[in-house]
């Protein structure tokens, strides 16, 4: 999901993914799909990829059963959490990131200052 998540905001077919990692389209499917496993070296090349450091892909989980703490009650909030994080952490830059963490919390009313 997370692959999937991160292929999509960055424009990336699935064609041109499964192209760059000599794999068909198909292949990345079941990989997104979850049908198929990706073993450690190719999750190594698909993060490099997509621009993300392989533990991206297990960021949240605090164990073996995959259990995903720290997230907003139900299931649309969680949803556009994942998405809302995943776009946060392609912002290489700094400053853009603070900026922006300036405008969610103006939004959202939290008067603390943003840290330096």
């Amino acid at each position: 999901m997370r692959m999937r998540r991160r292929r999509e905001a960055l424009g990336v077919s699935q064609g041109r993914l499964g192209r760059h990692l000599g794999l068909t389209f198909s292949q990345i499917q079941k990989y997104e799909k979850g049908t198929n496993r990706i073993g450690a070296g190719r999750l190594y090349q698909i993060a490099g990829f997509l621009g993300v450091a392989p533990s991206h892909f297990f960021e949240g989980v605090d164990s073996p059963t995959g259990v995903v703490t720290a997230l907003p009650n139900g299931s649309a909030r969680r949803d556009e959490f994942l998405v809302l994080n995943e776009a946060f952490s392609g912002i290489h830059d700094a400053e853009t990131r603070a900026s922006v963490l300036a405008l969610v919390r103006s939004l959202a009313g939290d008067g603390s200052h943003p840290r330096g």
